[in-house]
């Protein structure tokens, strides 16, 4: 079995790291990068940044963020919001991403994925999936940061997705982002039963316990987490301990 990625999931507005709940009502947390720093010392496997307004202005402004961040932080990090095209995706791997999350674009142009995928490499085409339940064990993916439908349904995207050359997929549920309720353990299942590549499961986690239940029960490759370490509920030292008893495999530090 493989190890458990323990992902930093930093969501950008401007200069700024928010958090939102339902990928709304978005409140400002302080230095993007500063927290990144925080939590590449305490022992993160990966990091994301995501520009949570980009699509919304047509623009992705994490370039600086990233430079920056890339001086520092010396773990893989994951870049997404606002990548357009192949040039975009250029442009934050040569500011020191190592790979880039595509969610609106790609919705719109699904040949972005292969293109991403042929230029990069599959490792650096995330595929990013907004996903809200619409019924029983039914999901529609959402775009533009969780506001606007596409009318797809989550399970069939991903497997396109996946055809068209995404090596990873970064699945988020709205419905759970923000809440600390956990997980959407059904969707992530549902995900990771259907594909072959890994999937990072995003949006819900309120405590240690949550990590170890979509790992062991949804089958999730990785975790991405925000809320809990930005408010310092648990650190990822402790989150890395709590995990292990429970049984899943992580790096050891």
């Amino acid at each position: 079995m493989r190890n458990t990625r323990l992902i930093a999931r930093l969501d950008i507005k401007g200069p700024n790291l928010i958090k939102g709940i339902h990928l709304e009502g978005l409140r400002v947390i302080g230095s993007p990068n500063e927290h990144a720093r925080r939590y590449y010392q305490q022992g993160a496997d990966e990091l994301i940044y995501m520009d949570c307004v980009a699509s919304l202005y047509g623009r992705n402004s994490l370039g600086d963020i990233v430079k920056s961040a890339a001086q520092d932080v010396f773990v893989p990090m994951t870049v997404g919001g606002g990548i357009r095209s192949v040039d975009n995706a250029n442009e934050m791997l040569r500011c020191g991403a190592d790979k880039v999350a595509v969610n609106t674009a790609v919705v719109a142009n699904p040949d972005l994925i292969s293109d991403i995928s042929r230029r990069f490499g599959s490792q650096c085409m995330v595929l990013s999936v907004e996903a809200k339940c619409i019924g029983p064990d039914r999901w529609e993916v959402y775009v533009d940061n969780g506001r606007e439908r596409t009318g797809l349904d989550v399970i069939e995207w991903v497997k396109r997705g996946v055809s068209l050359g995404a090596g990873e997929i970064l699945l988020t549920s709205i419905d759970q982002e923000g809440t600390r309720k956990g997980f959407d353990i059904s969707l992530v299942k549902a995900v990771t039963e259907e594909i072959s590549v890994p999937v990072i499961a995003s949006g819900g986690m309120g405590q240690s316990e949550d990590l170890a239940k979509v790992v062991l029960e949804g089958g999730a490759d990785a975790v991405a987490m925000a809320d809990i370490l930005h408010y310092q509920r648990e650190t990822l030292s402790d989150i890395r301990r709590i995990v292990k008893e429970k049984g899943v495999e992580v790096r050891n530090i």
